[in-house]
């Protein structure tokens, strides 16, 4: 059996960053892990082609090469997910499909001429959908029935699949779940509220697969909330500290947790010691009254500016998302959230509108409220730039003004350079009193994309821009003052790169949008 593994296309997004990759000598930000996972589950018999489509397109060979066709999509990938399979359908090819937009959706229009639907987890569900095929069975839905797979059975996925080469960072999981409720999250709609973690060795397998590959440097660890299952993270760092050790720190990590991360001291200096170096934290406003509203109960136990600093003072660098529209939001939300993000530094801060997702707490509440728009092509995209389908509480306009605002403050070049920089300074101090002198300001591999990228960023920041003399005196301040940053300094200035590119088609999204609502 020869199986077509297809990833679709990413639209241009706040996470895409196209215009930073570019200077980076790199394609795509991560690889499709989910499908590389399905892929180790599949008979070890059968030949299987990966083509990522964010790499390059599907060719007449592959179609004719294939048997099979097999894809996988999140919610953001939906328009080009529904071409592929026309496509594979137009080559009378038999297409099955799987992840998060079919599990959740799996009644999409997108859909219909899919000829299996494999949806929630593939530990169960593909096993289902071989004893099926084998039979014979031309078209099929195969469901777990509210069954969470043992994690532990979970594969080492095919990393042998991918073209290495085009991408910034691998990425591996350790757990799936999350404790919380917050009512617009998804995550345990799909995983569940039960974090399950794999076994340390599985996932030191794992890192030993893609070294022996030749891959060093960043590993995202995709985890929705690494932090999830304490007792189980506590028994992997010290492990994962030992493994970098012995193979001399080829990797360091990034990843996604709770806010709750920063009352806990010993777990914030093992991920510290251990290589990570940043976290994803869903922060979502400072207003506690729509952070009690929507159920993110964990961040109304701590100071929301304490919790950043205390992070930062121990090496790891904050990323943040942020959301407007929530339920009880006044005026000057967009204004609140800026104003947080300017006084505590965070350079990567994701500001969103929110979206229902299909079954979420936030979803069911809303159409049980008769509040819920018809689906639209303006709303269900799952992009942070796409409004609210569902009716706010305060005029549509009114937010989505506050959120063009937010985001041409944040990512005005001079602003931007200045919170880098002060994020920067007080970082560089965490990593050099926590982090392990074996590994601090570990250098990038060196390729001639990278030093051609550094020089384009000099000559548009420094030479084209009107903040060129800022962007000169605080580059010659961190290389005198605080060398062992330069990486993630240089770094974060291509990421504005990408935020400057993608500002320009953010307006005009969210005003076609209000047009259309108002026709």
């Amino acid at each position: 059996m020869r199986v077509l593994l297809l990833y679709p296309q990413f639209p241009t997004t706040f996470w895409s960053l196209h215009g930073a990759l570019e200077l980076l000598g790199r394609k795509v930000l991560l690889p499709p892990l989910g499908l590389i996972t399905v892929a180790a589950l599949l008979p070890k018999q059968w030949e299987l082609r990966l083509v990522d489509t964010n790499i390059r397109p599907v060719s007449a060979h592959d179609w004719a090469w294939a048997e099979l066709v097999i894809t996988s999509a999140m919610l953001v990938q939906r328009q080009d997910l529904a071409q592929l399979i026309r496509r594979a359908k137009q080559q009378q090819l038999p297409v099955a499909v799987g992840g998060p937009f079919a599990t959740s959706t799996p009644e999409a229009p997108e859909l219909r001429e899919a000829d299996y639907l494999i949806l929630d987890e593939g530990e169960i569900t593909i096993p289902l959908f071989l004893e099926a095929y084998a039979r014979g069975k031309k078209q099929g839905q195969f469901k777990a029935e509210g069954e969470r797979p043992d994690v532990h059975t979970s594969p080492i996925p095919r990393f042998d699949l991918l073209d290495l080469k085009h991408y910034s960072m691998m990425a591996v999981q350790f757990s799936r779940g999350c404790p919380y409720q917050c009512e617009f999250c998804d995550i345990i709609v799909l995983y569940g509220r039960k974090p399950r973690t794999k076994e340390p060795s599985q996932l030191l397998a794992e890192l030993d697969c893609l070294h022996r590959l030749g891959w060093r440097g960043e590993i995202f660890l995709v985890d929705d909330n690494f932090i999830g299952n304490k007792r189980n993270v506590k028994r992997l760092l010290p492990v994962l500290l030992h493994w970098q050790r012995i193979h001399n720190w080829p990797f360091c990590f990034t990843t996604e947790a709770s806010l709750d991360l920063a009352q806990d001291e010993e777990l914030m200096i093992a991920m510290a010691m251990a290589g990570f170096r940043r976290v994803f934290l869903g922060i979502e406003t400072p207003d506690q009254d729509s952070l009690k509203l929507t159920n993110k109960l964990q961040n109304t136990r701590h100071p929301l500016d304490l919790a950043v600093e205390r992070i930062t003072a121990h090496g790891l660098e904050v990323m943040a998302g942020f959301i407007l529209g929530f339920d009880g939001e006044t005026t000057g939300a967009g204004d609140r959230i800026v104003q947080f993000i300017e006084r505590t530094g965070i350079p990567l801060a994701m500001v969103g509108i929110l979206v229902a997702l299909p079954n979420t707490a936030l979803w069911h509440r809303l159409q049980k409220e008769g509040r819920l728009l018809e689906s639209t092509d303006a709303f269900d995209q799952g992009v942070q730039t796409h409004l609210l389908n569902f009716r706010p509480q305060r005029p549509m306009p009114e937010i989505a003004a506050e959120f063009l605002q937010a985001f041409a403050t944040l990512y005005d070049p001079h602003s931007y350079l200045e919170r880098v920089f002060r994020y920067c300074c007080a970082l560089d101090a965490g990593r050099r009193r926590i982090s392990s002198e074996e590994h601090k300001g570990r250098p990038w591999n060196q390729s001639a994309a990278l030093l051609r990228g550094i020089a384009v960023l000099c000559w548009r920041q420094g030479l084209l821009r009107k903040t060129r003399w800022l962007f000169w005196r605080r580059l010659w301040q961190i290389s005198r003052q605080h060398p062992l940053i330069l990486d993630e300094y240089l770094w974060l200035l291509m990421l504005n790169e990408h935020f400057i590119f993608y500002q320009a088609s953010v307006n005009d999204q969210v005003q076609q949008q209000l047009q259309l609502l108002a026709a």
